[in-house]
């Protein structure tokens, strides 16, 4: 036993007993005490007793655990007690439980092991519930924690939120409500920022939302309040749809479209801004026109408001005519630019929005686009249309035929911008425009012309022939009146003034529309254009500068301290160009004597009177250059101041019937045609001393101009100033510049006329322009004819004797006369030149009459000789020559002009009787006198009477055709 407790506390594990008395009292029972069990292994062990003794034990005893042993007992005890039976009892009882407990200690040592192990399970099972046990309570523990702190508070988060939302739902609704309530103050104020898109936007928005909540009693009204409100949106929107029609804003524009995108209605958008276009265009030139018609007529009166726009423009008065016209027309202007940019602005629109695929792009956007796009292009020719008849209604409101010239090529100038503004706008030819602007321009064209005419006859009456002082680099195209033609080379326009010029020739690069997009104006510049503009034509010095004459002449010597430069040429200090008079000793002494230019240099030969038809034909180019249907009458015109300029030259200066019948044909069958054409079409030979009306109706006459008288002034007959010479080269000069000028204005003047009437122009210059040099031989014959004494040298040769017998070795004294005079002619030509620069050509054709007049002299006193004999011819022959020698020393003219004339006249005096026939039948430069004279003195000499008769019959019958 004691093995066995031992064992049992080395194995950690309690005794029996110990354990036993840890069992729950269900399971303890009664353990025999120490000395119990010593009793009981003390007695005999005897296993089959022993089993009789326990199962004498009764069954109760073994009936449950409430069993009370002592109760059961105590009741089965007698009612008289026996202490003997009682101890036997007793020892019976006691037997029992000996055996019992024997029989329990057996099976305890029996099931030790099995007992031990299986104590090591509970314990260990004990072990682990008690683990579990504080891992259940933990868990308990947790799990309360959580319901408390988690479920419980999640649950009444949940439920806040939800009735968070519900309250959120409700505060929306109630804004929402509280928001359409509050709707028209807020789309007024975005009415009022012209924030059209947004106002509708949200219009549309509370009419949505108010049949969201129209289960809402306070906003049941609100969707028929919503729709009116949108009407009135509309209403506004047109109105700042109109506002476009003037000042294109786009940024404006674009809302309004947006706008109008949104309503659904851009096509309607599209037919109330052409609408408002038209009206626009018809409010603006009625403002306009009446500001100045009210302004003009000074009083309050209001029936002017009350007129048509056709009436209130004939109430324009001339001092406002051109200010009106040009705010007319940049009023105009400003509606043209504002369609333009909104044909931009929708084509810009378009690129933007057909960047997506084409299958985004629905078809209902299409149709609108293809809508608009017609629209926009049909309105531009409309729009153009209703301009144009505003402006013609203008332009015939008023007559112009009395309007100054440059007020009128104002107004040309501002139509052709208007016309040109047609073309870049809708690519019109404006043709009610030009056909208005023609009729006023034929109107006016006549009567000024008219008027220019009388005033040029008046200028050349008036006109004494001097010299108008112009710089030697002179050109027309430094004139005002040329500066259009873009070709100016003048220093003193600025080139920002050449190119404001609305008629340069030269194409602008950019359209009008390009250059004004922004800002600015193209009818602008026309108070530029009216500003004066200096012109530098005229020469500072003059042509009279005797200072300047006489320091070419000085001794250098006295100025040997002034620099070079200084003693060269005299130079004009504004354009670097050597003064009229001023060139060097070198210079003067190189020049030959046939050209008079001694102290000039080529400075153009023209008058004051040349200079005004200049500026005429100036004003006539630029008239007909922006008006180009009338450029047939235009041209007519400038032809016809031509005509008469050279008309007047020639009857001035040239006309002389005495010299005319010279038989030198002075005058060519072209010039005479000409110069009868201009006499029949032009010139009125009924003004002076005859009825009107005699020779043609009087609206012929109106057409013709009174012939010019030369100036009392001029004077042609003094020797002293070789029959006016002076005022004969200026005036023939000046003509003959005048032609050169209009040779260098002939390409333009082409490019002008139509094609139907260009032979008009092409039959001016060749028949007409081309003569003016011309008139030279007729108008310096004259002086030839009167500055030398031929009358004189012929009475001289008269007084020869010619029918001598010797050869003389020295000629005669008419010959020396006649040298005189022609170096008397010399020296009274470089007198003249001192004043007046006689050009090279001028001079030649001067010496040629005058030597063909003295050669033909010479003929004719040589056809007075009525005896002659062969030495007398050589004496002829010798004369002759020493003119001819001394005269080459007097002028570079080469060959010298008819002197074939002269010596095959003397040699003819040898021919034989056939040869002499022959010559009478081939010179008809000879006179029947001459050719006669001929004959008689070689007769008897080498002719007979005979042979005399027949060849005078030959001179007869050369004469009869003439007569």
């Amino acid at each position: 036993m004691q093995k066995i407790k031992s064992l049992m506390a080395r194995q950690g594990l309690k005794s029996p007993q110990e354990s036993m008395a840890d069992l729950s009292p269900v399971e303890s029972f009664r353990i025999p005490s120490k000395e119990e069990m010593r009793e009981l292994r003390e007695q005999p062990i005897d296993p089959q007793a022993e089993q009789e003794i326990i199962d004498s034990i009764e069954e109760v005893y073994f009936s449950n655990d409430s069993f009370d042993m002592v109760q059961h007992e105590l009741q089965k005890l007698p009612p008289e007690l026996n202490l003997q039976e009682l101890e036997e009892y007793r020892d019976k009882l006691k037997r029992q439980q000996a055996a019992v407990s024997k029989k329990v200690a057996d099976l305890i040592l029996e099931k030790q092991p099995a007992y031990v192990k299986e104590l090591e399970r509970v314990t260990a099972l004990q072990t682990n519930l008690q683990l579990a046990a504080v891992i259940c309570t933990n868990a308990r523990r947790q799990l309360s924690v959580a319901k408390e702190g988690f479920t419980e508070a999640s649950l009444g988060l949940l439920a806040n939120q939800r009735r968070r939302q519900l309250l959120t739902g409700l505060l929306k609704s109630l804004r929402t409500i509280k928001t359409l309530q509050r709707t028209d103050v807020r789309l007024s104020e975005m009415l009022e920022e012209e924030d059209y898109p947004g106002a509708i936007q949200l219009c549309l928005e509370c009419q949505k939302a108010a049949s969201t909540f129209k289960h809402y009693s306070c906003i049941s009204e609100l969707n028929s309040k919503l729709q009116d409100t949108l009407e009135q949106i509309e209403e506004q929107l047109d109105v700042a749809l109109s506002k476009t029609c003037k000042h294109f804003d786009v940024s404006h524009y674009t809302k309004v479209q947006l706008a109008y995108t949104l309503l659904g209605k851009t096509q309607t958008a599209m037919d109330q801004l052409h609408m408002h276009f038209t009206q626009a265009i018809h409010n603006t030139v009625f403002q306009v026109v009446l500001g100045y018609v009210e302004l003009c007529a000074g009083n309050a009166d209001t029936k002017f408001q009350k007129m048509q726009y056709k009436d209130l423009c004939t109430h324009i008065t001339l001092d406002s005519y051109i200010p009106c016209l040009t705010d007319l027309c940049k009023a105009l202007w400003e509606v043209m630019l504002s369609y333009h940019r909104t044909m931009q602005w929708h084509e810009e629109h378009d690129k933007e929005e057909t960047a997506p695929p084409p299958a985004a792009v629905s078809d209902e956007l299409v149709v609108d686009r293809s809508y608009v796009k017609k629209k926009l292009e049909h309105g531009l020719t409309r729009i153009w249309q209703d301009v144009q008849l505003k402006v013609k209604a203008y332009i015939l409101g008023t007559d112009m035929s009395n309007f100054k010239y440059d007020d009128f090529i104002v107004v040309l100038d501002v139509i052709s911008r208007l016309m040109q503004v047609g073309e870049e706008f809708c690519g019109s030819k404006s043709e009610v425009l030009q056909e208005s602007i023609k009729r006023q321009s034929v109107n006016y064209f006549k009567n000024y012309h008219r008027a220019r005419l009388e005033e040029l006859r008046m200028f050349l009456e008036n006109e004494t022939w001097e010299l108008c002082p112009v710089k030697s680099n002179f050109n027309i195209a430094q004139l005002h009146e040329f500066r259009f033609m873009g070709q100016c080379r003048s220093p003193s326009v600025s080139p920002s003034r050449q190119a404001v010029s609305s008629n340069s020739l030269v194409q602008e690069e950019l359209s009008l529309f390009q250059q004004y997009l922004q800002e600015g104006n193209p009818f602008e510049m026309h108070i530029e254009h009216k500003e004066e503009e200096t012109e530098d034509v005229l020469a500072s010095n003059g042509y009279e500068s005797d200072e300047l004459e006489k320091s070419v002449y000085q001794d250098y010597d006295s100025d040997s301290d002034v620099p070079e430069e200084l003693k060269q040429d005299y130079v004009d200090e504004q354009t670097g160009d050597a003064p009229l008079k001023s060139v060097s000793r070198e210079t003067i002494r190189s020049k030959k004597k046939s050209d008079y230019n001694l102290n000039k240099t080529n400075a153009p030969i023209l008058t004051n009177t040349t200079l005004n038809v200049i500026r005429l034909v100036g004003k006539y180019m630029q008239m007909m250059n922006i008006l180009k249907p009338i450029a047939f009458d235009v041209i007519h015109c400038v032809s016809q101041l031509f005509d008469y300029y050279l008309y007047a030259v020639y009857t001035f200066f040239g006309r002389n019937d005495l010299y005319e019948s010279s038989g030198l044909g002075l005058i060519s069958s072209r010039l005479r045609t000409t110069l009868n054409r201009i006499q029949e079409s032009l010139i009125d030979m009924e003004a002076v001393g005859e009825s009107v009306g005699v020779h043609g109706p009087a609206e012929d006459r109106k057409e013709k101009v009174p012939s010019p008288h030369l100036s009392q002034l001029v004077v042609l007959t003094n020797s002293g100033t070789l029959y006016g010479l002076a005022q004969r080269v200026v005036a023939t000069e000046s003509l003959v510049f005048l032609a050169e000028q209009f040779e260098s204005l002939q390409s333009h003047l082409d490019t002008m006329m139509p094609a139907a009437k260009k032979p008009f122009l092409q039959q001016f210059y060749s028949q007409t322009v081309s003569t003016a040099s011309e008139l030279r031989k007729p108008i310096y014959w004259i002086v030839a004819a009167k500055a030398i004494d031929y009358e004189q040298m012929l009475l001289m040769m008269a007084g020869v004797k010619w029918d001598i017998r010797e050869i003389m070795s020295q000629h005669n004294v008419y010959v020396d006369v006649l040298l005189k005079e022609f170096e008397q002619f010399n020296k009274r030509l470089g007198d003249v030149s001192r004043h007046v620069r006689i050009p090279l050509p001028v001079s030649n054709v001067l010496w040629e009459h005058c030597i063909r007049l003295a050669n033909r002299t010479l003929v004719e006193g040589y056809a007075n000789v009525k005896k002659c004999s062969n030495e007398g011819r050589a004496l002829m022959q010798l004369d002759f020559q020493q003119f001819l020698m001394k005269l080459e020393k007097l002028t570079d003219l080469r060959p010298i002009p008819d002197k074939e004339f002269v010596e095959t006249y003397i040699k003819a005096y040898y021919l034989t009787e056939n040869d002499m026939e022959q010559f009478i039948k081939n010179h008809r430069e000879y006179s029947m006198k001459q050719l006669a004279n001929l004959v008689n003195v070689c007769l008897g000499s080498h002719i007979n009477k005979k042979a005399r008769q027949k060849l005078l019959a030959a001179i007869d019958d050369i004469d009869r055709p003439k007569r």
